[in-house]
């Protein structure tokens, strides 16, 4: 195959990949031209792809106009990875461990591309409930978890790896950057970070790092508490968290 058939090529997977990507992030089914657009691509080019996205199962058409969604092959793509990435399996069990230990709600996360998401998540039994869209992409910044997830990178790469307008914060107010760093390099240090969140006001978030056999923060275990009970029980939290961490780093 040619270069240029290859640089082709490797366009269209990167288009079909963002057609995945998007339907993912607005979870409706969309029509071909709708996608085109949300992606400032070629209709007949997003057409091509989502034709050949069907064939292999990947999308499936949702209603008489045409509109496709995530196909069942994506479930089972999941199901596999899950499968073979015990670090989740082992995730889930240790989620069930905080939670039932603190009565709070625990979360599994990860980096998703240049975003943050909760990949699994164990609801707490207070009356005060606390949830997350599980799977759902997150600005890095505006999370616990990405003071420990980026503790291995440059200042550059964090630079270059974020995009600027994630910087804002929903009340329109902006992370500093350079204070944002130092953030990442002290939490890389204590093995640990909390503060009061940022997407929710009446919630206080806890995080600590699982590390690869390299020292690299793969992932990260969290507690997101009511702001009075995280104040009354921080420590008891903090060293709970650390303790997950440790135990899943060994899964690794």
């Amino acid at each position: 195959m040619k270069e240029g058939q290859i640089r082709k090529r490797a366009r269209g997977i990167d288009r079909a990949f963002d057609i995945l990507d998007h339907l993912r992030s607005v979870k409706v089914s969309q029509r071909p031209a709708e996608i085109a657009q949300a992606l400032g691509a070629p209709t007949s080019t997003i057409y091509d792809l989502i034709s050949v996205l069907l064939e292999h199962g990947m999308l499936e058409v949702t209603d008489a106009n045409g509109s496709v969604f995530l196909g069942r092959r994506v479930y089972f793509l999941g199901l596999a990875y899950r499968e073979y990435f015990d670090l989740t399996r082992e995730a889930g069990v240790v989620l069930d461990e905080i939670t039932a230990t603190t009565k709070e709600t625990s979360q599994f996360c990860m980096l998703d591309g240049n975003k943050y998401t909760v990949a699994l998540q164990r609801e707490g039994s207070r009356p005060f409930r606390i949830s997350a869209n599980v799977g759902e992409r997150t600005p890095i910044p505006w999370t616990a978890s990405g003071r420990l997830l980026l503790g291995h990178f440059s200042d550059d790469e964090i630079r270059d790896l974020i995009p600027a307008n994630d910087f804002v914060l929903p009340d329109g107010s902006h992370t500093d950057f350079d204070a944002y760093i130092a953030e990442i390099r002290q939490a890389a240090k204590d093995g640990f970070f909390s503060f009061d969140s940022i997407v929710d006001t009446f919630t206080h978030c806890f995080a600590a790092p699982i590390r690869d056999q390299n020292g690299v923060c793969v992932a990260t275990v969290c507690i997101v508490a009511p702001k009075d009970d995280a104040r009354k029980n921080y420590a008891q939290y903090r060293d709970a968290l650390k303790s997950a961490g440790d135990k899943l780093s060994h899964s690794v």
